[in-house]
């Protein structure tokens, strides 16, 4: 199979963000807010806006399943409070799970969280276990930075998260390290912001012993790990001068890297420095890069190419990055495809 890792619902039906526009106008003059049961998205609409787009490139590009969550920069959690948030998330995962229940061979859902600037992560609980429980989630997306771009919140090491990372073992699901709007002029949302906050992610961990206290909590640090495979030799030296162990130790039986980097040299980049059992495949199609490349004629968010073309992998690696790795660190998804006989 051919499992992306890495796909958001950012072709959800207008109603979506109409309904979300009247959210934030509500914060400021309560007469303005909706109830979440006004919001009226037909199976219908859903179907037209998948099979029009996600499920289309899947099929013209060749893969199999997407694990499949809100639009990143639509989790917005730096606006409103936990309430707003909680119900913003909550119509969010609701959709993912419908496309889920309407396409179950091409899509599997993961959630986000309700997390506000501030508060509580263990707030985010009760949604994490409907998503799990009712929906059969088989991942989270985390947002290290609610706050948009100001960064207020702990590093991810800090004891804040623990709650958080006491239910993820409990569940053994795995998080997607994933921040989401730029309200920081400084920061542009794709381009700067994601790519930072992978990076400082990794950094995060590797200074601390967070993975001592957890020895099974999984990460997936996406868009290809930011910064960290190019400038490799930075963070081993760096975790060396700190008295860490090797990365491979400290780290690598717990972060993982998707394939979201969009050109051959990064891919070939990616999988020369990163252990082939820490890269799993993922596009993030119709996301950030939606565009063609001139010099290829080819889409840049299409990896599969990509990895097709590495003289990195053989066959049997290949495999491992399309599949093998991706059922190995989602447990819940291996468990799912199991139960329908893959």
């Amino acid at each position: 199979m051919i499992i992306d890792v890495h796909g958001h619902y950012t072709t959800a039906p207008a109603a979506l963000g109409q309904w979300r526009d009247r959210q934030i106008a509500g914060l400021k003059d309560p007469s303005q807010a909706p109830k979440a049961s006004e919001l009226h998205i037909s199976d219908d609409d859903i179907r037209e806006t998948i099979e029009n787009n996600q499920l289309r490139l899947m099929r013209e590009r060749g893969s199999d399943l997407t694990i499949f969550s809100p639009r990143a920069s639509f989790m917005a959690h730096h606006i409103g409070d936990f309430n707003t948030s909680a119900t913003w998330a909550a119509i969010c995962n609701e959709l993912c799970y419908r496309v889920s229940q309407l396409f179950p061979d091409h899509f599997i859902p993961a959630a986000m969280l309700p997390q506000s600037p501030g508060v509580d992560p263990k707030t985010c609980i009760p949604e994490l276990v409907k998503c799990v429980e009712e929906y059969g989630n088989v991942a989270i997306n985390l947002n290290p930075d609610p706050s948009g771009g100001h960064w207020t919140s702990p590093p991810l090491s800090d004891h804040h998260w623990y709650p958080l990372y006491e239910k993820m073992v409990e569940y053994d699901i795995p998080a997607m390290i994933h921040v989401s709007t730029s309200c920081n002029a400084c920061f542009h949302t794709t381009g700067s912001h994601y790519l930072n906050a992978d990076t400082t992610a990794f950094m995060q961990c590797l200074t601390s012993d967070l993975f001592k206290d957890f020895p099974t909590l999984k990460f997936l640090i996406p868009h290809g790990g930011g910064a960290v495979p190019y400038h490799w030799g930075r963070f081993r030296g760096l975790a060396q001068e700190l008295k860490k162990p090797l990365l491979e130790e400290h780290l690598l039986n717990n972060i993982f890297f998707d394939t979201c980097v969009y050109h051959q040299p990064g891919i070939d980049l990616l999988t020369k420095v990163i252990p082939v059992k820490n890269i799993l495949f993922a596009s993030e199609m119709i996301g950030a890069v939606r565009g063609i490349d001139p010099q290829t004629g080819h889409y840049y968010d299409d990896t599969k190419r990509y990895i097709s073309a590495t003289e990195n992998l053989n066959d049997e690696e290949r495999f491992l990055v399309y599949e093998g790795n991706a059922r190995r660190v989602f447990t819940r998804l291996d468990t799912a495809l199991k139960a329908r006989g893959l």
